[in-house]
């Protein structure tokens, strides 16, 4: 397991999925059928616990909230301030969407439909290669 990529032509394709999802709805039902109720709740969790830490929250209330462990508390610090940007970017998003009075981490239609064009135009250009 050591030195395996998480990157591959699987996960690509189940982001791909999920970015092609137009309403909050449909990702629920989608995201119901993919997981277990405890995967949800972890994934969940994790989210509420990031955007605690985003508001500058002690570890100890995010934990009486969430549930959380502080280990998990900490594992998520460490990725928010030193992972892959996922975190931030989502997080930052979301902030932008709310100052502009939207809900934050909904996809307006033609946004999605354009972004969904230009993938499966791109997964063709790559299908045909």
């Amino acid at each position: 397991m050591a030195g395996e990529t998480w990157q591959t032509e699987d996960t690509r394709a189940l982001f791909e999925t999920i970015l092609d999802l137009d309403s909050v709805a449909e990702a629920e039902r989608f995201f119901r059928d993919l997981c277990t109720m405890g995967e949800l709740h972890d994934m969940a969790q994790r989210w509420a616990v990031a955007r605690m830490l985003d508001e500058g929250l002690h570890y100890a209330d995010i934990s009486r909230r969430t549930g959380a462990s502080t280990a998990t508390i900490t594992r998520i610090a460490s990725w928010l301030n030193h992972g892959e940007g996922g975190y931030r970017a989502a997080l930052d998003r979301m902030s932008k969407a709310r100052r502009r009075g939207g809900k934050g981490g909904t996809k307006s239609t033609a946004k999605g439909t354009a972004k969904s064009a230009a993938r499966n135009a791109s997964a063709r250009s790559r299908a045909g290669s």
